[in-house]
Order: structure tokens, then C-alpha cells, then sequence
């Protein structure tokens, strides 16, 4: 099977694996990335990138995304972003394990079938467990099943299988530990009772934490493009307010911000908008460039960075790889209130916004515990 499609990006045909970049011409796309690998299979119309962007901690983790790119350099774009993300994410969750994150490009209700699936699966499994894959946007744990069949780096199965089934269920239990820290730095409590929040996204993740805020008492506002995925909130809890999409839920009167789909949604368009104190989202990548995080500080909004508080999925398919425990990986997610206090402190302490804090925090843990790797056993 080839495994290069579409304009051949030279030096990153298969790896770009330490060295100097200078000595493979367009390497520096990659920037500190260990290694990017483009996967083809024509027959299946697989079409994935593969990117890995530290094992400092350990094997790189990270799901695999099924999306319709509209090219292939969206797709890398995208892919780098999420894997270095996956990084930072495993780093401060406690895990030993490093970051990486994949994309298969094509409509999933259309393209996704067994062959490609299979095919995407002995891929993974050439990379010799540099790399697990679990599931993520258009990708589902009987998706995961079916790549199993042909690796063995593969988690976020289903539970017929031994996994841990979806993953969604601590990824919104994480962020709603997240806001609660949030909470408790800006109105001194550790609670949303009373709080209007405004959650953009009522997919996997988002309507799982609709159901944490009911819980707790907050007043919920949402939107989605899709009707099904709103109706599907409304129909458990007709209370909520539904608004039209995401311009009209940063212009809302809220005081919590909760972006719940794709990624970007912090920009130069909407931080001015915004009427939120808080930003605290499940979404990757929610801010679109850097110098956000300085314009929402400036407003004095507070961001929990994503990659913070959306961490409880990657720790609920990480246990999985020792034998899945749920209890466990729970008591681990419910940890995510405490780092993000500690990341607001540290921001507080030093000055600087709070995605810059989490970045070094992060990176001082693959500093500090990556080294080790440098003693011989």
C-alpha cells in the first residue's frame, strides 16, 4: 500500500523523526514534531495523516478524526494542531504517556467502511506502538473495533470488547471539574447553581454536560447545527433556552462561555463580542491564533485552556490500556478541578494569561520527567 497521497511533501514522506529540519527540505511545516506519516490506501479510498508530536512521557495517544477537509493542507493543519495539543493534554492529566492525534479525510455517514477502517489499522500498527488511536470526531468505539482487527495500539473500545465504551462520559465530567474551578476563582464558590451558561455543541460531549449543569443548578443556554442533537436536549430538558448558532451565544447575556464543537471559536470576531467571565469549553483548539488568550485577559475573561479541562476522555481511554477500570479513571478526572486551580494560581502568580501557564507547566513536565529517559536501565 502507498503511503503518500496528493502533493508529495519531501522529507515527511513516511517520518520526520529528529535531526536537524534543515537537513529535509519542508520539514519546518512540521515544527517540532516527531514524526507525520500520510497513509493511502486507494483501493478502500483510506486517505489519513498520522502525526505524533512527542513520546517525551511515553507512547503518543490521541484519537482519530473522520472529517470532510476540504484539502489535504486543512487536514495537516488540523492534525498538528490537535496532536501537539494531545501533548499538553497527557503531560498535565499526570499520564505517561506523550501525544499524537490522526485524521482520516472523507464524509464518515458516506466514505467510512471495513476496508478502510482495517486498512487505517495495519498503519497504526506499522508505527509499532509509537502511536494509540481512539476515537474522536466521526469516529466511535465500534469504529475502534474494527481497526483493533488489525492493531494492537488501538483503545476506546467498546465494553463487548473490554473497553471503556465512550469516552464522552469523562470528557464532559472533566470540563464540568474545570468550570467548577472557574467558578470558584471568579464568584469564590465552586459551583454553576445560578450561573447562566452557554454551551456551543450539544454532540457527544456537549449534551452530556447540559446534563452535569442541570444537576447543579445552572440556567443553560445552547445551539448546534444540528436540529436532531438539539431536540435531542430539549426533549430531556425542555427548560433550556436554544438560540440560533455561535454568534448569537457569545452575544448572549452569560456567565459562562462553554465552546462543544470544532475548534477556532475564540477569534478576533468573537472575544469583543463576547458577555462572558468565563470561557470553559470541551472543544480542541478553541482559540484560533495566538495572542487570543491575551485579548480575553485583557478583557478580564477567564479561559480554562482546553486541553486542561477537556482531559478526562483521553484519561478514561488511557486506563484502558492497563485493563479499564472506570472508579479509577474517574478518581483521576475528578483531578481536573484541582489542576486547573493550580494553573489560575500559577497565571495569577506569574502574570501572564492562562493558557500561557498550562503551556508551561506542561512543557515542564516533559522537560523534567522526559530527561529520565536519557538513564540507562
Amino acid at each position: 500500500m502507498p503511503n503518500v497521497f496528493g502533493t508529495p511533501h519531501k522529507g515527511a514522506e513516511h517520518a520526520t523523526q529528529g535531526g536537524d529540519p534543515a537537513e529535509s527540505p519542508g520539514t519546518s511545516r512540521f515544527g517540532n514534531h516527531e514524526q507525520v506519516v500520510f497513509c493511502q490506501d486507494e483501493a478502500s479510498g483510506l486517505r489519513a495523516i498520522i502525526a505524533i508530536y512527542s513520546t517525551a512521557l511515553g507512547p503518543s495517544l490521541g484519537g482519530t478524526r473522520f472529517f470532510p477537509y476540504a484539502s489535504e493542507d486543512e487536514a495537516l493543519t488540523d492534525v498538528l494542531n490537535l496532536s501537539r495539543g494531545m501533548a499538553y493534554k497527557t503531560a498535565l492529566a499526570g499520564l505517561d504517556l506523550g501525544g499524537g492525534k490522526a485524521v482520516i479525510i472523507g464524509d464518515p455517514s458516506v466514505d467510512k467502511n471495513e476496508a478502510m477502517l482495517r486498512a487505517y489499522g495495519r498503519f497504526v500498527q506499522s508505527l509499532n506502538g509509537r502511536y494509540y488511536t481512539a476515537c474522536d470526531v466521526g469516529t466511535f468505539s465500534e469504529d475502534m473495533d474494527v481497526i483493533a482487527r488489525e492493531s494492537t495500539y488501538v483503545t476506546g473500545r467498546t465494553v463487548a470488547h473490554g473497553g471503556a465504551g465512550d469516552s464522552s462520559i469523562l470528557t464532559a465530567f472533566g470540563v464540568f471539574q474545570g468550570m467548577r474551578a472557574a467558578a470558584e476563582t471568579v464568584w469564590g464558590h465552586p459551583t454553576l447553581r445560578g450561573r447562566r451558561v452557554g454551551v456551543e455543541g450539544v454532540g457527544k460531549v456537549g449534551h452530556r454536560l447540559v446534563e452535569h449543569l442541570i444537576k447543579d443548578g445552572a440556567d443553560v443556554v445552547i445551539c448546534d447545527v444540528s436540529e436532531a442533537a438539539v431536540e435531542r436536549v430539549r426533549a430531556a430538558h425542555p427548560e433550556v433556552e436554544v438560540v440560533a448558532d455561535t454568534d448569537a451565544i457569545v452575544r448572549t447575556d452569560l456567565d459562562v462561555y462553554a465552546p462543544c464543537a470544532l475548534g477556532g471559536s475564540l477569534n478576533d470576531d468573537t472575544v469583543p463580542a463576547l458577555k462572558a467571565k468565563v470561557v470553559c469549553g470541551a472543544a480542541n483548539n478553541q482559540l484560533a491564533h495566538t495572542g487570543v488568550e491575551k485579548s480575553l485577559a485583557d478583557r478580564d475573561v477567564l479561559y480554562a485552556p482546553d486541553y486542561v479541562v477537556n482531559s478526562g476522555g483521553v484519561i478514561q481511554v488511557a486506563d484502558e490500556i492497563g485493563g479499564f477500570n472506570f472508579d479509577r479513571a474517574k478518581a483521576r478526572a475528578t483531578g481536573i478541578y484541582d489542576t486547573t486551580r493550580k494553573i489560575f494560581a500559577l497565571a495569577d502568580d506569574e502574570g501572564v494569561p492562562p493558557a500561557v501557564a498550562a503551556d508551561r507547566l506542561a512543557e515542564r513536565r516533559m522537560t523534567e520527567v522526559g530527561r529520565l529517559r536519557t538513564i540507562l536501565l
